[in-house]
């Protein structure tokens, strides 16, 4: 596809995008990447023009800009743009992206695409990022069921030829489903063995990410252990170490908030749950209802039933929006207990 090396203005903006991408400044490095896309664009280097395409969209997915990522590798997945391996990476970039936005359904037929486009044999850790990105979209949509049988095909599927950090990203995402599935032993364990392979020193952004999250699956299954709040304070301090998206923000308030409402300390939880919603921005749908039911179930326990009832109807509707239809559900279970 391409034969001519690139310009210097090209390679020039591509360094200065990944140096950025490095320093997580995403925005500077989405900037930079958009100017490398356009500089390849011009010179006819389709191969420069799809790499640098493709680097723009995961910095906006990585500063929490959901819609304008999947929209931008909308064009990365046409027919004959590129290889199907690299195609399935950008079905994937868009799941993700569908995701974060709480279009649940689009994220399960993104990570779909991925999967029919590259079989098993042809990239084993291309296949597995699909059914991670797959496993993801079920679980967060509550087709439980679905997703707890993709996991158990998933785990069948990796083995040593799998890269280190994907496998801990593996068990990380098949303890998230059995947590969700009510497996809370197996949704330990699974965690147990991704804390194991992750290690801080390697990719302090993933083992941050990974605390955070393992501690919100802790939560919601009301394990609050030392170990939980371990995962907490190492999410928190890794984060102002790295920096991160304010959805990462918000998500570790959101955590301090259910450890505070499972503490009994109910004001507290009131505070950190109401700050979500007036300082966030941009907050996805899933995001908002997951608040909205913490926060309604603290204003209950504090003896404000009215405001729990506002809250948790609204929450209900977020999850709803989002294709939560489970999570909305169970909003409104602890809606008719108001009543």
């Amino acid at each position: 596809m391409q034969q001519n090396p690139v310009s210097a203005t090209y390679a020039a903006a591509e360094l200065r995008a990944r140096d950025s991408w490095d320093s997580h400044d995403f925005d500077e490095a989405a900037r930079w990447a958009r100017n490398a896309a356009e500089i390849a664009l011009t010179d006819g280097h389709a191969e420069a023009w799809w790499s640098m395409t493709f680097l723009y969209a995961e910095c906006l997915l990585a500063a929490g800009e959901f819609a304008a990522s999947a929209e931008i590798g909308s064009a990365l997945v046409a027919p004959g743009s590129t290889t199907p391996q690299f195609q399935a990476q950008a079905h994937i970039l868009r799941a993700k992206a569908y995701q974060g936005a709480g279009s649940l359904d689009a994220a399960a037929a993104e990570a779909r695409a991925a999967a029919a486009l590259v079989p098993d044999e042809a990239d084993i850790e291309v296949s597995v990022t699909a059914g991670l990105a797959l496993i993801s979209a079920l679980g967060d949509s509550g087709k439980l069921d679905e997703a707890w049988t993709e996991s158990l095909s998933l785990a069948n599927m990796i083995s040593a030829e799998v890269d280190e950090q994907l496998l801990g990203k593996t068990y990380w995402v098949i303890g998230n489903v059995a947590f969700l599935c009510g497996k809370v032993t197996e949704g330990l364990l699974y965690h147990n063995l991704a804390a194991e392979t992750f290690s801080p020193t390697r990719n302090l952004d993933v083992w941050a990410k990974f605390n955070k999250a393992s501690a919100a699956m802790r939560l919601a299954a009301d394990v609050s252990d030392a170990d939980t709040l371990r995962c907490i304070e190492r999410a928190e301090l890794a984060t102002d170490v790295i920096g991160g998206s304010a959805n990462d923000y918000l998500l570790l308030k959101l955590n301090r908030g259910h450890w505070s409402f499972l503490a009994g300390d109910h004001a507290a939880a009131v505070d950190l749950l109401e700050s979500i919603f007036a300082e966030a921005e941009r907050p996805s749908p899933q995001i908002l209802g997951e608040a909205g039911l913490l926060l309604g179930r603290a204003k209950a326990a504090s003896g404000d039933l009215e405001a729990a009832q506002e809250h948790l109807l609204k929450a209900a509707e977020h999850f709803e929006t989002a294709g939560a239809l489970q999570r909305a559900e169970q909003a409104r279970e602890y809606l008719a207990a108001q009543a």
